[in-house]
Order: C-alpha cells, then sequence, then structure tokens
C-alpha cells in the first residue's frame, strides 16, 4: 500500500494545506533570497499587539492549569458585554459563548457537527471549502457579482434553493464585513436575507471578526436581524492583532443552545481548552474600553485612508473596485486589461498575478478558485497592510483623532504600499499600450 492510499480519497488534494498560508511562504521565501517584493497577498495585522494586553499576558504568564471548556466565565461575559453594547445583540448571555484556539477551529467544529449542508458564497475566504471537505459535507456555492457588491441577494439564495436539493437546517456562511472583498451589509439588506434564511430553515454562521475594525463604527450583526438561527463568530486576530494568539469565539442564540452543548462537547475531546494566560490576557481586550476603543479606531482610519488611496489609484487607470467598508482587503476587477492580457498569452487570473510579480516585483493571490471564484476571472485580493504599522500607529496617536490623515502621511507611513499601488497602476498602463 503506497503512502498516499492511506489518506481518504477525497483529502488526496489536501497536502498543500491552507492556500493562502502557502502563498504567503513562496513570498517569504524569494524575499529571504534577497529579492524586494512587494507583499500585497497576505492578510496579517501590520499594528503591534497593544501594550497593556502584552502587560496582562506577561502578568498571567505562570497560570498553567487547565480551564473551563467553553472558557473562564469572565472572558465569556466579557465577549457578550461586548455585542450587546455594540451590536445591539439583547438576546444573549455568557452561556452562550464558546472560546476556542482561534475562530478557524470553531468554524470548522460547527461544519463537523450539523446534519445540513454547508453553503458558501463566490467569492469567499480561501478556508471554508476545505473544512466542508475535511468534515464531509456537501457544498453549495452561491456567485455573488461585482454589480451588487460581492455580496449575498435575496434572489441568488432563492435560486440556489430552487436549483438543488439543499437539506432543512443546512449553513450558510457569511463574512461580514467579508475577506476577501471588503464588503459589508445594510441593515435593509440583513432585513430581506432573514426572511429568506426562515423561510429556508437555515443556519447562519456570521464571521465577524473583523467587525471592530469598521471603519465608519457602523457594522451590523447578522444575529441582530436572525436572532434565532446565527451563530456569530468573532476574536482578537484582527482588530487586537493578535492573530498568533489564537484565541476566537462563538456566540449561539438561547434556541440553539444544544448545537452549543455538542459542540462543546467535541471540544473537550479535541482541543479541551485555549491557552489559560491568553484566556485571562483576554479579558482586558474584549473590555473594548476606551484605550482599546482608541487603539482600534487609529488602526482602522490609518487602513480607510490607506484602502481610500489604493481604490483611488486603481480606478483611475481603469481597474473596477470597491472601497472596503472594514479591515485589510480590496477585491480588484482587471477586466479591463482582458485583450491586451489575452495577446500576450494571459487568460488567468492566476497568470495575471505571475506576471506582475515579474515584471513589477509586486505579489499578489489570484482571486480564482482558492477563493471559489472562476479561474479566469482576473480578479485578486488585494490586501494593502504591507507597511511598518508601529510607526504608523505612533504618528497616527500623536496627530489624534481629531485630525485627519493625509497623503503626506500615507507617502511617509505607509510607502511601500503606496509605491506597489503604483507599480500596479503603471504596469496597467504599459500593459495596455503594448509596451
Amino acid at each position: 500500500m503506497s503512502c498516499m492510499e492511506l489518506v481518504r480519497e477525497d483529502l488526496r488534494d489536501e497536502s498543500a494545506g491552507a492556500s493562502n498560508l502557502k502563498f504567503n511562504e513562496r513570498i517569504k521565501k524569494l524575499q529571504s533570497g534577497g529579492r524586494k517584493i512587494h507583499h500585497l497577498g497576505f492578510g496579517q495585522s501590520p499594528f503591534p499587539i497593544p501594550s497593556f494586553a502584552q502587560d496582562e499576558l506577561k502578568k498571567y504568564a505562570h497560570v498553567g492549569e487547565y480551564l473551563p471548556v467553553a472558557g473562564l466565565p469572565a472572558l465569556r461575559e466579557a465577549a457578550c458585554k461586548l455585542h450587546q453594547t455594540h451590536d445591539d445583540l439583547t438576546n444573549i448571555t455568557a452561556d452562550d459563548v464558546i472560546m476556542g484556539p482561534g475562530s478557524k477551529e470553531l468554524i470548522y467544529q460547527v461544519m463537523n457537527i450539523i446534519a445540513g449542508d454547508v453553503i458558501l458564497l463566490s467569492p469567499t475566504w480561501t478556508t471554508y471549502a476545505p473544512q466542508a471537505r475535511l468534515a464531509r459535507k456537501q457544498t453549495f456555492v452561491i456567485r455573488t457579482s461585482f454589480e451588487d457588491g460581492w455580496k449575498l441577494t435575496t434572489d441568488g439564495l432563492n435560486k440556489k434553493f430552487e436549483e438543488e436539493q439543499i437539506k432543512d437546517g443546512s449553513l450558510i456562511i457569511l463574512c461580514n464585513p467579508d475577506n476577501p472583498t471588503g464588503a459589508s451589509y445594510t441593515p435593509e439588506e440583513f432585513r430581506k436575507l432573514s426572511e429568506a434564511f426562515r423561510k429556508h430553515k437555515m443556519l447562519v454562521l456570521s464571521d465577524e471578526i473583523y467587525s471592530r475594525l469598521s471603519f465608519n463604527e457602523d457594522h451590523v450583526s447578522m444575529a441582530k436581524y436572525y436572532p434565532e438561527g446565527t451563530i456569530l463568530s468573532s476574536g482578537i486576530s484582527k482588530w487586537a492583532s493578535c492573530g498568533g494568539w489564537r484565541l476566537g469565539y462563538l456566540i449561539f442564540p438561547p434556541q440553539l443552545k444544544n448545537l452549543r452543548e455538542v459542540l462543546a462537547g467535541a471540544a473537550s475531546q479535541t482541543y479541551t481548552t485555549v491557552s489559560a494566560p491568553i484566556q485571562h490576557a483576554a479579558i482586558r481586550l474584549l473590555a473594548f474600553d476606551e484605550e482599546g476603543k482608541s487603539y482600534a479606531r487609529h488602526c482602522s482610519r490609518i487602513l480607510k485612508t490607506l484602502g481610500e488611496h489604493c481604490c483611488r489609484k486603481l480606478r483611475e487607470v481603469g481597474v473596477k473596485v470597491h472601497m472596503s467598508r472594514s479591515g485589510y482587503y480590496i477585491f480588484p476587477d482587471f477586466e479591463i486589461m482582458r485583450e491586451s492580457l489575452k495577446r500576450v498569452g494571459i487568460e488567468t487570473g492566476a497568470k495575471m498575478c505571475d506576471k506582475m510579480l515579474e515584471q513589477t516585483s509586486v505579489a499578489l493571490m489570484p482571486g480564482g478558485p482558492h477563493y471559489l471564484h472562476p479561474p479566469e476571472a482576473l480578479t485578486v485580493r488585494l490586501c494593502y497592510v504591507n507597511f511598518d504599522g508601529t510607526q504608523a500607529l505612533r504618528a497616527s496617536e500623536e496627530i489624534g483623532l481629531n485630525q485627519p490623515l493625509t497623503e503626506d502621511f500615507l507617502r511617509e507611513y505607509c510607502a511601500s504600499t503606496v509605491e506597489a499601488i503604483k507599480l500596479i497602476a503603471d504596469w496597467v498602463t504599459k500593459v495596455q499600450q503594448g509596451a
């Protein structure tokens, strides 16, 4: 028997691992070999972990005992109050919260225990579909469009149910604010979608990991409009820059108590609990006090100002792109280049990104199959975070929140990203001119 024969047939193409992590490792290897590359392909916070959180972690570094499977009661209470206060979720209590080693693990656990199918959007985050395969779930994909802002519509949802035999109680995953597109939903959009979710007897997993970075502080949670069927997923990896701490959480509505209890049982048999020092330190983060809010506002306004710059410069050369509403991403569409690229034998987003890397030293991840999007789509996920976040954050704090950030600020503190966008825009122009 060969080694590969030991692997489940449906997983024999999974050995490469998460596509975004693999792409990041590839670019890092090129950089370590001495090549200067503007890396716009990996979504990791550029900012330092808040100093107050670092101090809390040091304070609890000696704690080594196992903590409750669902998490410290004080931590679950902090998460509950955060969403009660900022998302107007009045139906939840600390008992509805489960902590885990990152929201990614918890999302997989949900897929693994449900009886229904999994419904994903196109484009969507690279991990959802592989997780569904690991959990042996039938997966259905709903295409979204640039014209609809890359967002799910009731028409698109209803059409999928008309076309396919989808089980009652199936799970749809909404990333809001979205990775890879930066899209966010409005109250009216959620009101309409909630009616469709009820009609089709659906579960919704609302991945809101970027919510506290909302540029206009106007994040809307699906859990407010479909409270009985929405599981909210969040954590500290994005707004608090603690990706390596691996702490995320789920908030179940009281109506899904049995599902929460089964997930807690699965957690006890798999990851057991989250690191004790991390949980203690995260209580202060999830308290989201004035220091935490100030940190998040400075980070989000830097990202907003830089994102607007990226969109403006790309639009000037004809690239279609929606401005992000939160987080690190935009999802540009280079369709304007299709005929020019076709003349030199390039007809997929992946080949376009390879050529761009070769000719400009800008690394972008193609927005194709890894995002459940067609390979011929000339879309990319652009992460505008390749700058020194420590210096940018310090400068923003010195300027103060009452003063806007300027183009001069971007040129000084986000120079690498500004340069990369200029290289992309110049490349688009040259290719179209046949240069």
